[in-house]
């Protein structure tokens, strides 16, 4: 689906009226995200991350290096149109994607302007709301939504224009714990049921922990990729980029360095109870002898 290679991004920083420098911000990346997978970027502040993401929709362009997606070179103007309709864009704030009065009438806006049939933009918007759990909200303005409905209107307005690939810049960084977890449910549905391959960049350690492939970044280069359970072990490597490891991973690891026997790294929290409750019952039959 997507194809990096040998990027390269400079920015131009004007250090007065007269002088200029340029400053690189993504320093030779390359990697492939095959068509249905869930990939989790990230990195601390500065370290590429949104810039990355926005090369995936063509928001910029290669100085060095190429981008393909679905086999298109983003660099190839007459297929510019065609790679937006494939890679849908949901940013941090939603206010900032949202323009309609109401919510249907906001999902319907991509489809209304490629000219599509009343009828098509009708259904698209009646699957979009639907696969977003919000079709009850349908009439209802969106200033009325809470900040995770919000999100999920954003995201509906997105899948209404039938992309391949959803790219998400932080798309909880404001939202509370319950409207984090609403969105996240609705993105893994997105990959896992619906077969879309999803790029997630994200401070929230949690919400990489059911991709597929995590990218950890660092001054504009990858410094690793692997899965989350080989990312996770990586403590001393994640503390170095200023990245923290899920809370029930620290504790398991903590809880490991004391002589508890858990089988490392401890990613979810079902996972967590299940071990415990493993060395609870085998202390007990100890105790029973």
């Amino acid at each position: 689906m997507i194809k990096i290679k040998d990027l390269v991004h400079r920015y131009t920083i004007w250090e007065n009226e007269n002088k200029k420098s340029k400053k690189t911000v993504l320093d030779g990346i390359s990697f492939d995200i095959p068509s249905g997978q869930f990939v989790a970027i990230l990195g601390a502040n500065g370290s590429g991350k949104s810039t990355l993401a926005k090369h995936l929709n063509v928001l910029l362009l290669p100085d060095e290096g190429t981008v393909w997606i679905d086999g298109k070179d983003t660099k190839d103007k007459e297929k510019l149109w065609k790679i937006r309709t494939e890679v849908g864009m949901v940013f941090q704030n939603p206010d900032n994607q949202i323009i309609g009065t109401s919510v249907e009438e906001d999902v319907a806006f991509g489809p209304e302007n490629r000219n599509l049939p009343s009828q098509e933009i009708r259904g698209r918007v009646t699957k979009s709301l639907d696969a977003v759990g919000l079709q009850s909200k349908r009439k209802v303005s969106p200033s009325r939504l809470s900040g995770g409905q919000k999100q999920r209107v954003a995201i509906a307005g997105v899948l209404a224009c039938m992309p391949k690939c959803l790219v998400l810049d932080e798309p909880t960084a404001m939202l509370d714990p319950k409207s984090r977890e609403e969105v996240m449910k609705v993105v893994h549905e997105l990959n896992q049921e619906r077969g879309f391959t999803v790029v997630l960049i994200t401070h929230h350690m949690d919400e990489a922990v059911g991709a597929d492939q995590i990218y950890l970044m660092k001054e504009g280069h990858v410094v690793k990729c692997g899965s989350p359970k080989e990312i996770f072990c990586e403590t001393e490597l994640l503390r170095e980029l200023k990245l923290d490891v899920p809370q029930v991973t620290e504790l398991a690891y903590r809880l490991a360095e004391k002589g508890i026997p858990f089988k490392l790294p401890v990613l979810k929290e079902e996972d967590f109870v299940e071990q415990m409750k493993a060395v609870c019952q085998s202390e007990d039959i100890e105790r029973g002898r």
